[in-house]
């Protein structure tokens, strides 16, 4: 898929180098020229002899100070994140990178190379008198573009994404990762383009990756996928949501769906600013390396994301409550026995309110408490009021959880909470005064 961003930005690149070059023709620098031959048709006749400009080499002596345009920066920055940029390299003649070659310097010999491309053979430079010049760039760009395809057992996956805007046309995550506007791709599946009810309001996901295996490939493609979906929703809250299908393709064949399963309901929107998208790619980066396995806090975060996903936001107060326990239901020295719902709301309240809010906050938590015991037994009607309890719910869970996965916070998170509300003195005495305690904070709601 051709990114319409990058083909922008490189046409404005062209643009003012072609101005900039212009400028030293009209300031008195020349391109060089050789003398070169060809033979005359015809047995025995004399070769022929013409003048061909340098140009190549009048460009790589000058691209320095092109460097210096102001669209270098933004193309440069785009061939950094281009997947094919070694491929388009090596297809024009370059040697392959060594080991520690800068990226910066590869970026450079391909923006080299389509310059030379484009203007091959020009003297003047004035882009209104340069013969086909629009046709010159789609052919260096079209050439660019196809190195994307050189292996056949590429593959690429699209999915949708749902509750989430980012300013930029486009977001490269990490190399072979990118989030996108659907009109920002050229190439895109068309289902994956009006989304799976037609809607416009969402993102595409596009994952790249070269194996031998295409079916490994298409597998962890969609694992990616649901690693940054959960990455997105500890980033900013539960309510973004994955496509049930997605595309995927080898090569330049056509594209195949791919089912992702159920993966929630959106619930408002999400806006990733320009300058969040730095933090944002730090953040995944993050929690793809430091995602729990096999304990506390690899369930807690599973119920939490079971939460998300379920159509009703009552249905999910049943997955973060389990969740909140796991984290903050160990027994202490105040409760050895077990952990009632007043210990649990003021656990949660110890660490996720200041001093001053953390009654209000354990209320409430008591309250959704009750609504899950409504909505098990039947009784709870969906009311503004009950789908702000759940959401308030979800918003603390992911939180705790952000920090412990960004290690802000201990995985221990009872003690941390049971020494903060003892050293506030919230919660103290003898073990009959702390139950009085515990009942009062049950009573509350």
């Amino acid at each position: 898929m051709r990114s319409l961003q990058l083909q922008a930005v490189l046409a404005e690149f062209v643009a003012q180098v072609a101005d900039s070059l212009h400028a030293d023709i009209l300031g008195g620098r020349e391109v060089p020229f050789e003398l070169a031959s060809h033979s005359a048709r015809g047995r025995g006749a004399s070769p022929l002899y013409c003048y061909r400009p340098l140009t190549a080499a009048f460009i790589a002596e000058r691209f320095p100070e092109l460097r210096r345009l102001d669209a270098y920066p933004s193309a440069a920055g785009l061939l950094e994140e281009f997947d094919a940029l070694e491929r388009y390299l090596i297809s024009s003649g370059a040697e392959p990178a060594r080991r520690g070659t800068p990226l910066r310097g590869r970026v450079d010999a391909a923006l080299l190379v389509l310059l030379q491309e484009v203007f091959d053979e020009q003297t003047d430079f004035d882009r209104s008198k340069i013969e086909q010049h629009e046709e010159r760039f789609d052919r260096a760009l079209e050439r660019l573009d196809n190195s994307t395809f050189a292996g056949a057992g590429e593959v690429t996956l699209v999915a949708t994404l749902h509750g989430l805007t980012i300013a930029s046309p486009e977001l490269a995550l990490t190399r072979g990762l990118l989030i996108a506007h659907p009109q920002a791709l050229q190439g895109a599946p068309e289902q994956a383009l009006g989304g799976p009810r037609g809607e416009e309001n969402h993102l595409l996901v596009v994952f790249t990756a070269q194996d031998t295996d295409p079916r490994t490939a298409i597998a962890q493609g969609s694992e990616v996928v649901r690693e940054l979906l959960r990455a997105l929703r500890l980033f900013g809250d539960g309510r973004i949501a994955l496509g049930a299908l997605a595309w995927a393709r080898i090569g330049s064949a056509p594209w195949a769906p791919i089912a992702l399963g159920t993966s929630g309901h959106p619930h408002g929107m999400l806006v990733v600013s320009t300058e969040q998208e730095d933090e944002l790619r730090a953040f995944c980066s993050l929690v793809s390396r430091r995602a729990p396995h096999a304990n506390e806090i690899a369930w807690a975060l599973r119920r939490f994301e079971l939460g998300c996903e379920r159509a009703s936001e009552y249905e999910g107060i049943s997955d973060h409550l389990l969740a909140l326990r796991a984290l903050l239901g160990a027994p202490s020295e105040l409760e050895p026995g077990g952990t009632p719902d007043g210990l649990l709301a003021g656990r949660l309240a110890a660490l996720c309110a200041t001093p001053d809010g953390r009654s209000a906050l354990a209320e409430r938590t008591l309250r959704a408490i009750a609504l899950e015991h409504q909505a098990i037994a039947g009784t709870a009607a969906e009311r503004t009021s009950g789908i702000t309890l759940a959401r308030e719910l979800s918003d603390h869970l992911r939180a705790l959880l952000r920090d412990v996965v960004c290690g802000h916070l201990s995985s221990d998170l009872a003690p941390l909470a049971d020494e903060l509300l003892l050293s506030d003195g919230e919660i103290g005495g003898e073990p009959g005064v702390v139950e009085e305690q515990l009942q009062a904070l049950a009573a509350a709601s």
